[in-house]
This record gives C-alpha cells, structure tokens and sequence, in this order.
C-alpha cells in the first residue's frame, strides 16, 4: 500500500485534468473494513479521485459499501494481474461459454453495486463489446477489442520500451527502448571523445571572474 499510495501521490502531483485512480493492491480489500481504510488513504492522503479493484460478483458487495461511504470505484474482469498468482503468464479468459456468462454476471454485478465504469482484460472482442452493450456506465478495455467504450495500455509497452517483450495487444506505435540506447550510446562516445560538452554547453565566466582565478595561488 505505501509503494501505491507514494506513486498515486506523484501522478496527482503532476495533473490537474486527469481523473487519477488508485489502484488497490492484492489483499487491500479482503473485507469491507480493510477496504474503506485502504481506500480512504487513496482519496484522502494520495489525492486520488477513485480506486481500481479487481473482481465481480465476489468484490460486489464491497463495491457496494465503498460507493455508500462516497468512494468512487472502477471495477476490474477478465484478467486481473493483481489476484492471479497461479498463473505463469497472462491468459485470456472466457474462452468457454461458461465463462463468458460468467464475466457478464460479474460486469452486471459490478454495475448493480454502484462502479463508475468498468476495465475488461484480455477477453474475446466479441465478449468484451457484447458485455459493453448490456452495461450503462463505460468499459475500459485492454486486450479486449475495439467494442469497449474506451482503452487503456501500459506506457511502456505502448511506447517500446521493453523492446520486443511488449504483448500484442499493445499495439506498440514507438520503439523508444532502441532510440534510446542509440542516443546514450552517442552521448558515451561524445563524452570520451571529448566532444562533450562543448564552450557552448557550458557556462563563460566574465573577464572579472577569469582575472581573480589566474591569481589564485597556484
């Protein structure tokens, strides 16, 4: 929580437009209790505008509790990254039919208890859109298709700086990881040439200043 809370902080920090969300961390939520304390240090010490918690039907009723108390709140289905320790890599999910109601059941539950919107990860588009058609808040997607209601993606993959390493979904538009072992690769070899910095780069001492060093003692 305080890795969270001081990295919330720092984005808040920096905007003012922007609707900031704290996205709660795996196990503070367990309960209602511990969600509303974690949650009030979001809004209250963070500055955050709303939080992010990951689950459906099962995370309802603590939605619930937090939108009663005056937290707004972003729901979270399909992979949550958080809460899925067991798995080696991200996987899709609701694949199967069942598990597809299933989702659905969670994004109305989610709705029901009061979220403002709505994240969907790595589903099949036609899941994510057919989910978005039966929700009146908004759906966020990743690695869920064009039908949400808008997308989000990870800085990082979004703008290559993981190389190669960047999912698919991503959709990667930059490759700024190579621009930028480029750039400071010529900036080493500027520096042992002697290149860097030139007169230009740095600052002139006036001839009153130049004149009192040359009698320093030497």
């Amino acid at each position: 929580m305080s890795e969270m809370l001081h990295h919330t902080a720092a984005v808040v920090r920096s905007t003012s437009t922007a609707l900031v969300i704290g996205d709660m961390p795996f196990l503070s939520y367990v309960d209602v209790p511990t969600a509303a304390e974690n949650a009030a240090r979001f809004i209250r010490d963070a500055g955050a505008g709303a939080v992010k918690l990951e689950g459906g039907v099962a995370v309802a009723p603590i939605v619930a509790a937090l939108v009663r108390s005056g937290v707004p709140v972003i729901g979270h289905i399909g992979f949550t990254p958080q809460s899925s320790l067991n798995e080696s890599k991200p996987r899709a999910k609701g694949r199967l039919p069942e598990a597809a109601a299933a989702l659905l059941e969670d994004a109305i539950a989610l709705q029901e208890a009061g979220a403002s919107a709505i994240v969907i990860e790595l589903v099949p588009q036609e899941l994510a859109a057919a989910i978005t058609s039966r929700l009146t808040i908004p759906t966020i997607g990743i690695g869920a298709g064009g039908g949400c209601t808008g997308q989000i993606q990870v800085l990082p993959d979004l703008l290559g700086l993981l190389g190669a390493a960047a999912p698919r979904h991503a959709g990667r538009i930059a490759n700024l990881r190579d621009e930028a072992i480029a750039a400071l690769t010529t900036w080493r070899t500027n520096v042992e040439s002697g290149d860097f910095p030139t007169a230009a780069q740095g600052i002139a001492g006036d001839a009153t200043l130049i004149a009192a060093l040359n009698e320093l003692p030497r």
